[in-house]
């Protein structure tokens, strides 16, 4: 009993050291270095702003007076507001509308690319609507369709098709929005899938070639299943930036016509700083992050993130 009394503690400890050592060698701290920048900016500018949301999520807080805490009010409130379901109900339909044809258009462009041209012109040209401000494109896009002036609502004149509204139609502003972002995106989608294609090896293909495979059952059989997590990392994303989507809206209807466009964030953003409700407005802004949560896992889950078809 005595022997193992004192033997175990200077085993822990030993193995205590060894542990200390492979943190802090010389390699662990190169890294800790490199990553201590990013590490100082997140910590300042992402986890100590969303802790601090979290807080004043509690509270009844316009910005001029000291924040009252309310507890679960603002959450119970969130229950019975029908503003609220349909802010979510217009974001989803924009997600809807979104990203099953960003995707698609994307991953086309980069089969194109890839079997056709692999020239950088191209991708230079696909990625360039991507690098100009959402802002920009709003107001490029909104004058282009303006229902008296705009190039489109002429070029459709010319066919016999009466002027649309798109912005200023309840049924068109939602799809005109997502098409604008569409197009913004895709070029940058279809390089992502792009730089996933060239990882595929082309050995693959000629094998497939010899057994007599035609292009749609490689592209069945081959290209989608090792894309797989280049897929996820496009659908993740985009996900979670059309649930966040704002300038767009911002720019072209504030949310209008008669709520067409109210999404989740113009919401958030009208409650905050137009009727000054800022622990109203950061209870949705957990409860849209608790959201994002769930559809991050359940898109990883169902599309098994964590395996690779490449093996």
């Amino acid at each position: 009993m005595g022997v193992k009394s004192y033997t175990r503690p200077k085993l822990e400890q030993s193995a205590w050291r060894r542990n200390l050592k492979l943190v802090f060698n010389q390699e662990s701290l190169t890294a800790w270095l490199f990553i201590l920048p990013s590490l100082i900016g997140f910590v300042i500018f992402f986890a100590v702003p969303a802790v601090r949301a979290f807080m004043i999520s509690f509270t009844e807080w316009n910005l001029l007076r000291a924040p009252k805490n309310v507890g679960l009010d603002n959450y119970r409130e969130l229950m019975t507001d029908p503003q609220f379901w349909n802010a979510l109900k217009v974001t989803g339909l924009y997600v809807i509308y979104n990203i099953p044809l960003q995707t698609v258009i994307g991953l086309f462009m980069a089969v194109v690319m890839d079997r056709v041209t692999k020239s950088i012109l191209v991708r230079g040209l696909l990625v360039l609507p991507y690098l100009i401000s959402n802002v920009v494109v709003a107001l490029i896009f909104l004058w282009m369709l303006d229902p008296l002036l705009g190039y489109v609502n002429a070029f459709l004149g010319l066919f016999g098709i009466d002027r649309q509204p798109f912005f200023g139609s309840v049924s068109q502003a939602l799809p005109t929005i997502a098409g604008v972002n569409i197009w913004r995106h895709m070029g940058f989608t279809a390089l992502l899938f792009y730089a996933g294609l060239q990882s595929i090896p082309k050995s693959l293909y000629e094998a497939a070639t010899i057994d007599g495979a035609n292009e749609w059952r490689m592209f069945r059989h081959i290209t989608l299943p090792l894309l797989r997590p280049v897929t996820v990392f496009v659908l993740v994303t985009s996900i979670i930036g059309s649930f966040q989507i704002f300038d767009t809206v911002a720019v072209t209807t504030q949310g209008g016509p008669v709520n067409a466009t109210r999404v989740i964030v113009w919401y958030i953003y009208e409650n905050a700083f137009l009727f000054f409700k800022m622990g109203y407005a950061t209870a949705m802004s957990v409860v849209l992050f608790l959201i994002l949560i769930v559809v991050t896992l359940l898109q990883m889950r169902i599309l098994r993130a964590d395996s690779s078809d490449l093996e």
